[in-house]
């Protein structure tokens, strides 16, 4: 059956790819990246930190604007994301920018066999969580990776976020895991909402602690995780942009974390 979700959730992510390469602006500004500009925010420059000279394993990459931009920086690195489409493109891409970049087609769960490096820094951003259908045995695989002394940063949409209703006030979904992921039907894309496309996919629900008791039972020691009322991404109909660039919930009126931030690291 996991096999069944994750070959459904691929076809998606391959209909995704061919939205998202398109787009400039947004969640994926193509001609930006072109033109030598980061895609990476402030938040996690801030705290990862220099990454110059330091090998840089990027899960879960699409695109690989993010690869592309933390190889910018001076951080030799591998990108892996399982859709074919997505690899094809970010390779591509590298390629016609000049920017050394190593792209693997990879699920997430087979990447001690796909890449047998191990790294400096391992990085997961914005949307990742709940496509993951195994988050011990995700948590596994980085701290395999990861070089003694190397780190893990992820950056990602707070779980609570997925469990309200489009109110913003109301639960509507699970928060902690449930026995099955959640299946329905996506039309157009989080980054494009009016994209004429449609097609099922699979989510899973996992609350924040579930994410951080992984990462611990995996052997990793946890240097930080933070809570944070901000977005770079406008993704849920309850945020609004202000002044700063960046998305709170709208008028105010409740203060809950829209992000989080986990640093930890292999001894």
């Amino acid at each position: 059956m996991l096999e069944t979700h994750r070959n459904t959730n691929r076809e998606l992510w391959a209909g995704w790819t061919a939205i998202h390469s398109r787009m400039n602006g947004g969640f994926y500004d193509l001609a930006a990246v072109q033109s030598g500009q980061t895609s990476l925010h402030r938040i996690e420059l801030n705290e990862i930190g220099e990454v110059a000279g330091k090998s840089l394993l990027h899960l879960q990459c699409h695109l690989g604007y993010d690869t592309i931009s933390w190889a910018r920086l001076g951080a030799r690195v591998t990108g892996v994301d399982f859709s074919p489409e997505a690899i094809a493109f970010a390779s591509t891409l590298a390629q016609s920018l000049k920017v050394d970049v190593d792209f693997v087609c990879s699920d997430v769960y087979d990447i001690a066999d796909s890449v047998p490096a191990r790294f400096d820094i391992i990085f997961a951003s914005y949307g990742v969580i709940p496509w993951l259908d195994d988050l011990r045995g995700w948590a596994r695989i980085i701290a395999d990776r990861l070089r003694p002394g190397g780190k893990f940063y992820i950056v990602d949409f707070h779980p609570l976020l997925y469990a309200l209703d489009n109110d913003g006030r109301t639960l509507k979904h699970d928060y902690l895991s449930s026995a099955q992921p959640i299946h329905y039907v996506e039309y157009g894309s989080y980054a494009d909402p009016q994209a004429a496309f449609s097609h099922p996919c699979y989510i899973w629900s996992h609350g924040l602690g579930e994410v951080v008791d992984a990462l611990v039972s995996a052997g990793l020691a946890l240097e930080f995780v933070r809570e944070h009322p901000y977005s770079p991404y406008g993704s849920f109909p309850f945020l609004e942009q202000r002044a700063d660039g960046l998305w709170w919930i709208k008028n105010n009126e409740l203060k809950i974390p829209l992000l989080f931030s986990i640093r930890a690291r292999r001894d």
